[in-house]
């Protein structure tokens, strides 16, 4: 959202970023001042029966909220990105009649977007990805596009600008905004055999994960190997372009980020994804040689794989090459120039004189 609305505001339109009040959003939000973001009251979809009352009363909640918000802003045009929020303002923007797009970006449309499809005007779907039974001509291909400042760089700036000096090689394991402790138990466990070898680690554990601080294990090959347990970066450019191999979660954001900064990755898709998204995206890039997968119920076997990308440079060299085919860097352009579009349209219809009722 933050992507495409920069674009947008470069075209000389007005942005207004509906985002939940989770603590990750609230974080994010404060490196974009020049932004306008509205918290919006939601609550995930659950058959808990206290959950689903929480989520009935959150909704509808939300719906007078939308119905305020949509009243002063007026907006030409709704971009959603799935979930409770985008449901909590797309509805009552249909019911007045606003535009609405959807952008999916996992490889399996989710049950949310599923839903909000037959109100969408325009849906945006990872390439080769399509929803049975929707009209054809409202589907249209697209990436997901990530913020201007997501960029690679070289392994030497980012280091510098992390502040970490590794051993010999760097190991970053992160599980997505929310952090994976799975992944964190198996980095905590796995520090000593490869601290053996003169691999760091780096690991974001979440910000609920644990307290953060430095790890420091003395070996007789490589002297003192440092590794570093931090809840949250606002540098993710840095901390993967930084990496030798980086292990992750398959989702499409964190997919898209491994790509552009072009960094041999193992996969480890959530398996408790709502229709197992996470394994879909991360076979799609498997598929074109660009990534690894490892279950999380065989991590008994992820050391192997990281030690084959960590010191086998011409698989690594290989899988960098098949990510550089997959970056898609305009994608925020094209999105913005197909909005631009909507919204001409539909001005135009507005313009359009009212049918004479004899003829």
């Amino acid at each position: 959202g933050i992507a495409i609305a920069e674009e947008l505001l470069q075209r000389g339109h007005h942005c207004f970023l509906v985002v939940s009040r989770k603590k990750v959003d609230a974080r994010l939000i404060q490196n974009y001042p020049s932004l306008e973001f509205v918290d919006a009251p939601g609550a995930p979809f659950a058959w808990h029966p206290v959950k689903l009352l929480k989520f009935f009363w959150v909704q509808w909640t939300a719906f007078f909220f939308a119905i305020r918000l949509l009243s002063r802003i007026k907006p030409d045009l709704i971009l959603g990105f799935g979930g409770f929020v985008t449901a909590g303002i797309a509805l009552p923007g249909y019911l007045k009649g606003i535009p609405f797009a959807l952008h999916e970006a996992n490889r399996i449309v989710g049950r949310s977007n599923r839903f909000l499809s037959r109100f969408a005007n325009r849906i945006f779907l990872p390439q080769e990805v399509t929803i049975p039974g929707m009209d054809s001509s409202k589907m249209q291909y697209a990436g997901l596009p990530l913020r201007k400042e997501f960029v690679s760089m070289s392994q030497e700036d980012a280091r510098k600008q992390l502040n970490i000096q590794p051993s010999e090689k760097l190991l970053v394991v992160f599980g997505g905004s929310q952090g994976a402790s799975a992944l964190n138990r198996w980095a905590k466990d796995s520090l000593q055999s490869l601290a053996e070898k003169g691999v760091s680690v780096y690991c974001l554990t979440g910000m609920r994960g644990e307290a953060p601080g430095v790890q420091e294990i003395k070996t007789e090959a490589h002297g003192t190997v440092r590794s570093w347990f931090v809840p949250f970066s606002d540098s993710m450019p840095a901390v993967l372009s930084a990496a030798d191999v980086v292990v992750s979660r398959a989702g499409a954001g964190s997919i898209a980020e491994i790509i552009r900064c072009g960094v041999p990755a193992i996969l480890i898709p959530y398996p408790f994804a709502r229709d197992d998204h996470q394994t879909a995206n991360a076979a799609f890039v498997a598929q074109k040689d660009a990534a690894r997968i490892v279950q999380e119920t065989q991590l008994a076997a992820l050391m192997e794989e990281v030690n084959a990308l960590l010191w086998d440079d011409r698989k690594s060299d290989d899988m960098r090459n098949q990510l550089k085919t997959l970056d898609q860097p305009e994608e925020a352009k094209r999105l913005a120039e197909s909005l631009e579009e909507m919204i001409s349209h539909n001005l135009n219809e507005q313009a359009l004189p009212a049918p004479n009722a004899q003829g």
